[in-house]
């Protein structure tokens, strides 16, 4: 049991039961940075805690920190891009959304501008309350134009996108795993692809459709269920926009019920986009959401809180559990 207390900014929960990766965005963006010397990295006095260290030791005529002034973060990484520059951003997924996002819609997107914002702390992974929680990001950044929109799952994710996002055109909004990071995909066969979706496991009963963190959890869920006789799949999607839609069709005609995990509101992320697809192709199916609470959630230590709000593998299986027995 992971011990019970809100960890310090600095600190990242313990890994237990699987490999990890330190920093892999850092890693990531490092590997790109080598072949691209357009790539330069902001940071708006968030890099302590954003795994920007190892990047503004090697390059720091390349590294920027604009201080604690998010929107100006925003604006001095678009007219970098405006001379040719590919402006890797970081902060906190609830200050680029909520205090930033008129700046990413039209000094970005709206130009198509290459800047790459990579948002720590997304949903419940900090303990600091609804203040620091980005639980609506996903809903708010895919409903901006011209704006790619990813949540990876794991540390190989999280360093093949950091990675390839600087030959990725356009805006682009990722949640950041950063600090110590499970490994669930391993990266010598596992290939992100921006738009689409992933399929593990072949079950035909319960499908779940996950993105982010929740797909660990989705894919420990299915192996449980598998075990006692109920065939499930899983079809994680990292690439909230563009959406996998035809893969996730694909995947829902497989099964007879699906279950959507994600750690994000209920409304407007994964969720309204599986049921929006499923609406459009005249399929129906059962969809049981698994998703943050309509409420800013509480401080806490990050296992009490994502028990509390359902989004540990128990209370996966609970839940799910419970349903099929309707």
């Amino acid at each position: 049991m992971p011990e019970a207390r809100t960890l310090a900014m600095s600190e990242s929960e313990e890994i237990v039961g699987r490999a990890s990766m330190r920093a892999p965005f850092s890693q990531g963006m490092l590997k790109a940075a080598e072949s691209h010397d357009e790539l330069v990295l902001l940071t708006a006095d968030l890099g302590k805690y954003t795994d920007t260290a190892d990047f503004s030791h090697k390059y720091p005529h390349r590294f920027f920190n604009v201080g604690v002034a998010e929107q100006a973060l925003v604006m001095a990484a678009a007219g970098l891009s405006k001379t040719g520059k590919v402006a890797y951003c970081t902060t906190y997924g609830t200050f680029a959304t909520r205090r930033a996002y008129d700046f990413l819609a039209i000094a970005c997107a709206h130009s198509n501008e290459n800047v790459k914002m990579f948002a720590g702390n997304p949903g419940l992974t900090t303990g600091y309350g609804g203040t620091h929680q980005a639980n609506e990001d996903l809903a708010l950044m895919r409903s901006i134009p011209n704006m790619t929109v990813l949540d990876p799952c794991d540390a190989t994710e999280m360093a093949q996108i950091a990675e390839m996002a600087v030959d990725i055109p356009g805006t682009l909004y990722c949640r950041q795993l950063r600090a110590n990071v499970a490994v669930v995909f391993d990266p010598a066969t596992y290939r992100f692809q921006v738009g689409k979706g992933h399929v593990i496991g072949n079950g035909d009963e319960v499908g779940f459709v996950s993105t982010g963190f929740m797909t660990e959890r989705a894919i420990d869920a299915s192996h449980h269920f598998e075990r006692s006789g109920i065939r499930a799949a899983v079809f994680h999607s990292p690439s909230i926009k563009p959406f996998d839609t035809e893969g996730l069709i694909k995947f829902a005609h497989s099964v007879k019920r699906l279950v959507v995990c994600e750690n994000h509101v209920a409304s407007g992320g994964l969720a309204t986009l599986v049921i929006e697809a499923l609406q459009d192709a005249g399929l129906h199916r059962k969809v049981l959401k698994i998703a943050i609470p309509d409420k800013f959630t509480e401080c806490g230590s990050l296992h009490y809180l994502q028990d509390r709000y359902g989004l540990t593998t128990s209370r996966i299986i609970e839940r799910v559990d419970s349903w099929l027995r309707t």
